[in-house]
Order: C-alpha cells, then sequence, then structure tokens
C-alpha cells in the first residue's frame, strides 16, 4: 500500500510490441525511468514520445489524463520503473517532462525530482525528493535525513551495502529515525533513493 508518500514501485518488463493500452490516472504523480529499451509514450495532453533507456518521464495526472505505453521495438524487450506518488494537492492542472539521465557523472547523487525543481530536476507536486546514484564496483555515497523525514532505497540494478545491510537488484530498504545512509557498491549498480516528508 506504499510507503508515505510513495504509492507504487513497479519494476516491469515489456516485450516486444507489447505494453499498456489507453487508460486513465487521475490525482497522481507519476514518474517513469527507463533501465533499458525504449517506450512509446501517447497521452490525452497531446504529447507523443519515445523514451529511451536513461530518460525519465513525467505525467501530472491531477483533473485526469489518458495515456498509452508500448514498447516500439520489434526486437527487444523494454525494462522500466513505474513510480506514483501521491500527490500534496488534488485536482492540479495535468502536465507532463521529461529529463535524460545518460550523461549523468557515476559515483554522487543526482537530483531526477523534487518539489522546488532544484539542480535542473523536475518539479514535482510533493514533498519528495527523487535521488539517483548510479556506482561503479567499490564506490560510495551518503545521504544525510533530517530528522523526521524518510527514505526509500530501491536497487533498480546491481549489488549494493547500506550501512551493513546487502541488497540486489529489485531490493528496496525502508528508513526512518536514522540521520545518515551509505550505500556503496558491490557490483556496477543504479541506486534511487525518495527522502520523503
Amino acid at each position: 500500500m506504499g510507503f508515505r508518500s510513495l504509492r507504487v514501485l513497479n519494476d516491469d518488463a515489456v516485450a516486444p510490441g507489447a505494453g499498456f493500452g489507453r487508460h486513465p490516472h487521475r490525482d497522481m504523480e507519476i514518474l517513469t525511468y527507463i533501465l533499458s529499451g525504449s517506450l512509446e509514450h501517447q497521452d490525452s495532453m497531446g504529447n507523443r514520445r519515445i523514451i529511451q533507456t536513461g530518460e525519465v518521464q513525467y505525467m501530472a495526472a491531477g483533473t485526469g489524463v489518458f495515456h498509452s505505453e508500448f514498447n516500439p521495438s520489434a526486437l527487444e524487450p523494454v525494462h522500466l520503473l513505474q513510480i506514483w506518488i501521491l500527490p500534496q494537492q488534488r485536482g492540479v492542472t495535468p502536465a507532463y517532462a521529461d529529463r535524460s539521465l545518460v550523461g549523468a557523472e557515476p559515483g554522487r547523487w543526482h537530483c531526477v525530482a523534487s518539489a522546488t525543481g532544484r539542480e535542473r530536476s523536475i518539479r514535482i507536486h510533493q514533498d519528495a525528493d527523487l535521488l539517483l546514484a548510479r556506482l561503479r564496483p567499490g564506490d560510495r555515497v551518503r545521504h544525510s535525513l533530517v530528522m523526521g523525514r524518510h527514505a526509500w532505497v530501491h536497487v533498480a540494478e546491481g549489488r549494493v551495502d547500506i550501512d551493513g545491510q546487502v541488497l540486489e537488484s529489485g531490493d528496496g530498504l525502508a528508513v526512518w529515525s536514522e540521520s545518515e545512509l551509505t550505500v556503496e557498491a558491490v557490483s556496477a549498480s543504479q541506486v534511487l533513493l525518495f527522502d520523503l516528508g
């Protein structure tokens, strides 16, 4: 049922030519991160785009949107993470954005989405930060948590050690009452961290 404002984190593999037909969403912040392959998106706001490996797409569903998602490849599957975050207010105007993280420097956190849009991140309607780190074996990143905030860590790819707890691809870790997290890569990895109010 979710953790704080993080409602859903789906780890999906979509076969060539398959996907999700036109369907509605409402009052949800939706982020899609492509781990490999590509995904063709169309929505009722008039957006049509093929999202590639290393790109993030955002929709504020707000008062309501329809969209469809299909794998346009005849040969390659697409592997993606789809994230739903509950908005702070209902009935916002639907919106769309995307951002490429293809050139993201390894070994550090990158702010992908935030309430303020800082560091050129996608601005969302919730007191939540989504951070991404691409890690080489042995890379170590730290994240400080302000008192009263919570974190959800998701290992998108690879294997990491988080303060003595080993996690592998697909694993998640809920964190509260901690002031700092240290993530060390055991193998080449991609890690998402949600800093939640």
